[in-house]
């Protein structure tokens, strides 16, 4: 948070901020406050901290920092917020763990208003429902708020005294910060500016250095000299005229819509109009953090095609004042896109002053528009500033302005279409000819940069058409005798989908009243590491202090996606400043390839390059910094290669694949679909998905200098394969690398072989320096090098009975496996063995391929291939029902598994929990009268649609063979009986560690708080498999339970003997008699096995059943869309703590969104990803969130096969949940079909 003290007004104004985006040359003379400064655990945690933990909104703990602040800064400014004020607040930071409800159940409490669902009208208040519940030993707390303290405004810190005397008392002086290649000047006047810019005219103006900033970061521009006139008061004017407002260059936009909206509440609607079309634009423009510190000038400045401001106050006629040393003057914004001379109409000299919005007119109307990916912090796809002014008492045109951006280089104007409807009358005449004008002046040719060519086109159409209807439905209002109202049908389009806190419902099975107060299973038990998240105390592996003569790796990626490397030229790299030595394929000791299929895994590139993004070789340094400046010097000259392969259609054309493909086959297809009704024949396309872990690659290696030893500080899901792989890259026993995880921000798959090879990269560098390496992605190279989830393309021919049932299917799925296997081969069977779904096939023939393509290698993500076979069934089950004349819901009830009996591929299935979930979620949804009332709303829109569904699921789980589900434990008890506990599974936010404190507490019989565990790490367990597949609760769960168990087996004597003793006389009791007080505890793994040449096994071990509805509705003449509504029902067995395994579902259905309706992978012909980072990849916000969410963990489920009759639901590969994302973008597609 900033704090700022104002002397002239003496008002002290606090923000939130992105710290990576404010140089520190910029807070000179104001208070920094950081989460660590607000509260900690050695002192006192302050109540949002403690809030956000208690309410669960913690789960790998990455984020949550980001969250304390925001809203640490909103209740500094407003202590007890609206709902609004809080979506605000953290519409800007971004979540991939928890799906944000939990989130905002901490930041609730803080409202004066109360934080229910605020439906008493309706008669469905959750008040009421916790009432209607209470005989069902049901539960829908999952915190309760009487344990919070207070927030007391009067014991926060104040802003520092002598920062205030500073300001007040000081004269201003330009201040210089020279840096090691960049000088910052900040001048305290304007004709110190003035003269800056004449001294330097090429130097950027930087206040928010939201432009500036990335473009140094990511793109490599330098600049020797930034100048930043951000304290100079005629730059941060804010001038009220009797024409309009003036406000300076250097105001932030957070500044302006606070100016903004009071200018609206006090002047007549007449003169506010182009005020509330910028109100519109700032809305979401960019999140709170970015508005705070991003200025006016900047955004106009830049002249980005992206700007949401410029086409409107171009539109408005809105006047640059603009200054250099030979003067003043001042020019339209208008002119400088209306004439198409853009960046020339500016001298480079000049410096802009401020800018004077004008009053709007009477007779004068004017709107924004906008669509981008995400409603929120995210740029837009397109966006268009619209002002018409009529003459007096009359619909004639006398001046017409349209203005453009994200369709050129800048701002468009359409000059010729707005000159050519002059004189028009406002009717639908007009229209047409305006469409078709527009569409001829404002061109894109089918390769412009952004690609969504039609789309785009289609927007500028739309957006025209929304101006039409919004001026005509004005007219009507001052006169409804002479100008027609417009048609309800239409009118609703005119209503933008307004973010909205979404209200929520949690509803899980009670313990037993008989379980004892202190047996902490099966209740909703905070995160272990969760107030040390919301601190900032929890250490992740880059918060590791430095260690001594510590190196930093940077790496070097090819550029190319099939080349041979001639040469690599080092001599500059080695020249730059702090550089040590450069590390390539040549200094590895040992294995540089790791053989797991017929094609390897690869360090480093050697001869030849496979994809863009493979390192080559880095660059160690003394800082990040220098590493990364050096690595861009080093010059690789390739020779391309023939045939470059990037997409799954180019792999079948010229047949690259992976091997072995693989099979199954169930029936007689053919003869099948000899007998059907109907056949149905599709092919879907599926794009991949990035991970977007919080906590990007990071690996700190350790040299011990004795024996060849070295400890491994690595952010993986597999210790154990990171000290394989070093140790082979490194020609060393195992037993010389050491590998330690306390915690990982995040994996969802992504962490597995790619850790171990970038690991890999680190230790080599090590052992050739001798000293620490520390080697940390950034998002963009994470995101270059690293693969994410598989591009499917599905292929399918369906028979089936006008009754609707299906009686054949052949299916054909190909995945874009990158260009190495990784888990790619692993992903075809998975992606065969749960295409299914909830449904029976009885004559069924499918196979998969994994495409071996120049793309970098893709890999194990949450799901691992379900969410995208699932799809492709669930959409020939939709296509069904079109074409037989039912309904989905009926065609899934038709189809649907009812009794048990074998799947395709030989194993008995028991459904009978699945048609429980069903049958509730249809309940609890109240799906029929919903669905009436959605078709009701259709007959009524003609432009907005709503969609409603509900789909089963049935997700198995299973490893597929033994030995990847074996597991074990250490539990120590210590003289003082406390308990030390390690294990192999890794915590990464799905809470296992805190599960573990659970098991290990019922079995021990003490308090959570008497067990700590430390970290994982292969010196306590060895040869521990991956924490993937969901699989780490049930089989680490097993190995504690079994130590725990021996231990107190040990124990049973001594306790027998005094039996009203304490557990610390036990303990000591047991040590006194030599009883060995630790135990290794251990899980041989689940009976597993998949016969791929029969095509038949038992590749699982049990199934995880659930249903979810969803109802969306959708703006046909945009694509903007929201999700009303989701109610999922799923079985989850017993579960061991309730709040975490919600937060699961919640979580991993959020990501579904991403993946479904969001989400988009951009690669260039040849084969650079574009979207790299959070700027061009957007993932779901808190606006994305359902408006009511509302999940149910099926009750009375019991599991034998796991530990207390629970079922898997953590995070890694979570496809279960996932597949209820599946019905939103079904939703949609449902919508599409009424245009």
């Amino acid at each position: 948070m900033i704090s700022t003290y104002e002397p002239a007004s003496k008002n002290i104004r606090h923000y939130s901020a992105n710290a990576c985006l404010l140089p520190i040359c910029s807070l000179h003379g104001v208070a920094v406050t950081t989460v660590e400064g607000i509260g900690c655990t050695k002192t006192r945690i302050h109540p949002v901290q403690e809030r956000l933990a208690k309410c669960h909104g913690s789960q790998c703990g990455f984020c949550t920092p980001g969250m304390v602040m925001s809203m640490y800064a909103l209740l500094r400014n407003h202590p007890e917020p609206s709902m609004e004020q809080i979506t605000a607040a953290l519409a800007g930071n971004l979540c991939r763990c928890t799906g944000y409800r939990p989130i905002l159940d901490g930041c609730k409490t803080f409202c004066k208003e109360p934080f229910c669902c605020q439906s008493k009208e309706n008669g469905n208040c959750c008040l009421d429902q916790e009432d209607k519940l209470k005989g069902e030993k049901i539960s829908t707390k999952l915190f309760s708020a009487d344990e919070f303290q207070p927030l007391d405004p009067t014991q926060e810190f104040i802003f520092p005294p002598e920062l205030m005397t500073m300001a007040e008392n000081q004269p201003k002086r330009t201040l210089v910060f020279q840096g090691e290649r960049t000088t910052w000047i900040s001048p305290a006047s304007l004709k110190e500016l003035l003269e800056l810019r004449a001294k330097y005219p090429k130097a950027p103006l930087v206040v928010g250095n939201t432009s500036v900033g990335p473009e140094m970061k990511f793109k490599g521009v330098h600049h020797p000299v930034i100048i930043s006139p951000a304290r100079i008061l005629d730059l941060n004017v804010v001038r009220y005229t009797d024409n309009g407002l003036t406000l300076g260059a250097a105001c932030s936009l957070a500044v302006v819509k606070d100016v903004l909206t009071n200018t609206v509440s006090e002047l007549p609607g007449d003169k506010t109009k182009i005020f509330r079309a910028l109100l519109h634009q700032l809305k979401t423009l960019g999140g709170q953090q970015i508005r705070n510190i991003s200025s006016l000038g900047g955004n106009i400045m830049s002249r980005k095609s992206t700007s949401d401001l410029n086409p409107i106050l171009a539109v408005g006629n809105c006047t640059l004042n603009l200054a250099s040393r030979e003067g003043t003057r001042r020019i339209s914004l208008s002119d400088i896109f209306a004439n198409g001379v853009g960046n020339n109409t500016l001298m480079p000299e000049e410096v802009l002053i401020s800018v004077h919005i004008p009053h709007s007119r009477k007779g004068e109307f004017v709107s924004a528009f906008r669509q981008a990916q995400r409603r929120e912090n995210a740029l837009p796809i397109a966006n268009a500033g619209m002002r018409v002014l009529f003459a007096e008492g009359t619909d004639i045109i006398m001046d017409f302005g349209i203005f453009y951006g994200g369709i050129g280089s800048t701002t468009v104007c359409a000059k010729q279409t707005c000159q050519a409807l002059i004189g028009r009358h406002w009717n639908e005449q007009m229209l047409d000819e305006a469409c078709k004008l527009v569409l001829k002046e404002v061109s894109l040719p089918g390769s412009a940069p952004g690609g969504k060519v039609e789309y785009r086109r289609t927007l500028t159409v739309s957006f025209l058409f929304k101006f039409y209807l919004e001026v005509l439905q004005s007219l009507n209002r001052m006169d409804p005798h002479l100008y027609p109202d417009i048609s309800e049908k239409y009118g609703n389009v005119l209503q933008d989908f307004q973010p909205q806190m979404p209200q929520s419902e949690q509803i899980y099975q009670e313990v037993n009243p008989e379980q004892l107060p202190k047996d902490p299973i099966g209740r909703p038990i905070v995160h272990q590491a969760g107030i040390k998240h919301a601190t900032g105390e929890a250490l992740y592996c880059d918060d590791i202090r430095a260690v001594d003569e510590e190196l930093f790796l940077a790496v070097v990626t090819s550029s190319r996606a099939h080349a041979k490397i001639v040469s690599i030229d080092t001599s500059e790299a080695l020249k730059a400043p702090g550089v040590f030595d450069i590390i390539t394929a040549q200094d590895v000791p040992a294995t540089n390839e790791f053989y797991y299929y017929s094609d390897p895994e690869i360090i480093f590139a050697k001869d030849k390059v496979i994809c863009v993004g493979q390192i080559v070789c880095g660059v160690v340094a003394d800082s990040d910094v220098h590493a990364k400046q050096a690595a861009a010097k080093v010059k690789i000259e390739y020779e391309d290669l023939e045939r470059v392969i990037l997409t799954v259609e180019e792999a079948i054309k010229h047949n690259s694949f992976f091997e072995p493909q693989r099979r199954l086959e169930q029936g007689n297809v053919d003869e099948a679909f000899e007998t059907v009704d109907q056949i149905l024949e599709g092919e879907i396309h599926i794009g991949g998905q990035e991970h977007f872990y919080m906590e990007t690659q990071c690996a700190l290696v350790v040299p011990k200098g004795e024996d060849k030893e070295m400890d491994m500080y690595v952010s993986t899901q597999h210790p154990a394969l990171i000290q394989e792989m070093v140790a082979s890259c490194l020609g060393v026993p195992a037993n010389r690398i050491m590998c330690h995880v306390k915690r990982i921000g995040g994996a969802f798959g992504g962490k597995v072989g790619k850790a171990g090879l970038l690991a890999s990269v680190a230790a080599v560098a090590a052992n050739k320096t001798g000293r620490a390496v520390r080697f940390i992605l950034d998002r963009g190279d994470d995101m270059l090098i690293t693969g994410g989830r598989h591009p499917l393309i599905g292929k399918y021919k369906v028979g089936f009975m006008n009754d609707g049932r299906i009686v054949a299917a052949d299916a054909k799925y190909y995945i874009n496996g990158g260009c190495t296997p990784d888990d790619s081969i692993l992903v075809t069977e998975i992606v065969l063995l749960k295409m299914d779904n909830a449904y029976k096939i009885p004559n069924l023939r499918c196979c998969s391929r994994a495409c071996k393509t120049n793309l970098p290698s893709n890999t194990a993500f949450r799901g691992f291939g379900f969410p995208q076979s699932g799809l492709i069934t669930e959409s020939w089950i939709t296509a069904i029902a079109a074409k037989s004349g039912l309904s989905p819901e009926k065609v899934r009830e038709i189809n649907m598994y009812k009794e048990t009996e074998q799947m395709c591929y030989a194993q008995e299935l028991d459904p009978e929990n699945m048609v429980k979930c069903w049958n509730e979620c249809m309940e609890k949804s109240e799906y029929y009268s919903r669905k009436t009332a959605v078709e009701e709303f259709n007959k009524q829109n003609y432009w907005k649609k709503k969609g409603i569904a509900i789909i089963p699921m049935k997700f198995p789980f299973g490893l597929c063979t033994r030995f990847l589900s074996q597991a074990a434990a250490l539990v120590h008890i210590y003289m003082d009986g406390s308990v030390l506990l390690t294990h192999g599974g890794i915590e990464m936010g799905q809470g296992i560690h805190t599960k573990m404190i659970q098991i290990a507490s019922r079995e021990l019989k003490i308090p959570m708080s008497s067990i700590h565990l430390c970290e994982t790490s292969t010196t306590t367990v060895p040869n521990a498999c991956a924490s993937v597949g969901s699989a780490g609760t049930d089989v680490n769960g097993m190995a504690v339970k079994d130590a725990c168990q021996t231990l107190l087996k040990r124990l049973e004597p001594i306790i027998s003997k005094n039996p009203k003793g304490t557990w610390n006389d036990w303990v000591k009791e047991a040590f006194e008699q030599s009883i060995n007080l630790s135990a290794t505890g251990y899980f041989r793994g689940y009976e597993a096995n998949m016969d791929w040449e029969k095509g038949e096994g038992h590749p699982f071990t049990y199934f995880i059943f659930g249903a979810a509805c969803s109802e969306v509705e959708i703006d046909c003449l945009t694509g903007d869309h929201k999700n009303i509504r989701t109610d999922i029902v799923i079985d989850i067995g017993c579960s061991i703590n309730p709040a975490v395994d919600i937060g699961q579902i919640e979580g991993a259905f959020v990501q579904g969104i991403g993946l479904y309706t969001m989400e988009e992978l951009k690669y260039s012909p040849e084969g650079v990803l574009y979207t790299r980072g959070p700027d061009q990849y957007k993932i779901p916000a808190i606006c994305d969130l359902p408006e009511q969410f509302s999940v149910s963990l099926l009750s009375s489920s019991q599991n034998p096969y796991a530990i207390y009759s629970s079922k898997i639901i953590e995070r890694n590969a979570d496809p279960e949940k996932l597949l209820l994302s599946y019905l939103r973008k079904g939703r949609i597609l449902f919508c599409e079909g009424f245009l």
